[in-house]
């Protein structure tokens, strides 16, 4: 998937766990089939699991995780990874790796959740913004909209003829016309997608992968909308997240929504860029991509109280 890539396998995940946790190298090791972009993700044992990042970036997400997820945890309504080992660079391999309790579940099709898993994400969600953001690091998606705007007009020119680029650049359009965020930067996920999350029974079992974490504007968190749920659920999660609103009034319902429409610009803005990179290389990562900037340009004529054209509310 990505030019620079390390390559692993099982002997290499047994030469790690030899050299830096020998408790554990007499575990079963068996790949895991996943669509995942950052990381190699090997079996360890009954109840963990490695993960060996596949580029640099994956490494430092390995030293966040380590760090954060167990103050995070208690906070949290659904279990997340509980990390057991950092390892360090060896056998040959360059990056920092990680072990994890493994957790049961199964990934979502895009768009597939329903209206438990709604109110089951918005629970998630609350309980993450609420936690005290003391000392935490900026998150991965910690920018604005706006400093992402030549990247996704990059992406945008590369899908021409692929999909919709006029009425996706419209919705980006409006998206860069939100007003920001009035309150401080909060804990976010950073990327509520399906190969993130685990479900069991239609409802949220847990929430893995959390190498986007940190500090951000709330909005992001809201791409949840578009990857993971149709219309119907996708009104209630937004009702439930919608935490602005409880002081009342047209000015909460406007910071309302300012932030949705933050929110569908972000999952764009993702979706396109994802498109764009993994249409060839990843076909399921590309799949959700295409669902999603589906989603998102039939949801984008419906009213957020964002200008269409600076001349007034779109209706």
């Amino acid at each position: 998937m990505h030019a620079n890539e390390t390559k692993t396998d099982t002997a290499l995940v047994r030469r790690l766990l030899a050299a830096q946790f020998p408790a554990w190298a007499d575990l079963d090791v068996v790949p895991v089939t996943s669509h995942g972009t950052v990381n190699a993700i090997y079996r360890l044992g009954p109840d963990m699991a490695v993960r060996l990042p596949r580029v640099e970036g994956g490494s430092r997400d390995a030293a966040t995780e380590h760090r954060w997820l167990p103050r995070l945890a208690p906070h949290l309504p659904h279990a997340v990874p509980a990390p057991l080992g950092l390892g360090v660079p060896g056998q040959g391999y360059p990056w920092s790796w990680s072990v994890c309790r493994w957790l049961d579940g199964t990934n979502p099709a895009a768009g597939s959740g329903g209206t438990e898993l709604a109110w089951d994400l918005a629970e998630f969600v609350r309980a993450l913004r609420a936690v005290d953001p003391g000392g935490a690091p900026p998150a991965y998606r910690a920018e604005s909209l706006a400093a992402r705007d030549a990247a996704t007009r990059d992406a945008l020119r590369t899908l021409h003829g692929v999909i919709d680029t006029a009425a996706a650049a419209g919705i980006w359009a409006r998206a860069l016309r939100a007003p920001g965020p009035r309150g401080p930067a909060v804990w976010v996920h950073g990327d509520l997608q399906p190969g993130n999350v685990l479900v069991d029974g239609g409802r949220l079992g847990a929430v893995i992968d959390f190498g986007c974490m940190g500090l951000a504007d709330p909005a992001v968190d809201l791409i949840a909308a578009w990857y993971l749920l149709p219309p119907g659920p996708r009104r209630t999660f937004r009702a439930a997240t919608a935490t602005a609103t409880q002081a009342g009034g047209a000015a909460g319902a406007a910071v309302d929504a300012a932030a949705w429409a933050r929110g569908r610009g972000w999952a764009l803005s993702i979706a396109l860029m994802e498109l764009s990179y993994y249409r060839t290389s990843n076909p399921v990562m590309a799949g959700t991509a295409r669902h999603v900037i589906g989603e998102i340009l039939t949801d984008g004529v419906l009213t957020d109280g964002i200008p269409a054209d600076g001349g007034g509310a779109e209706r």
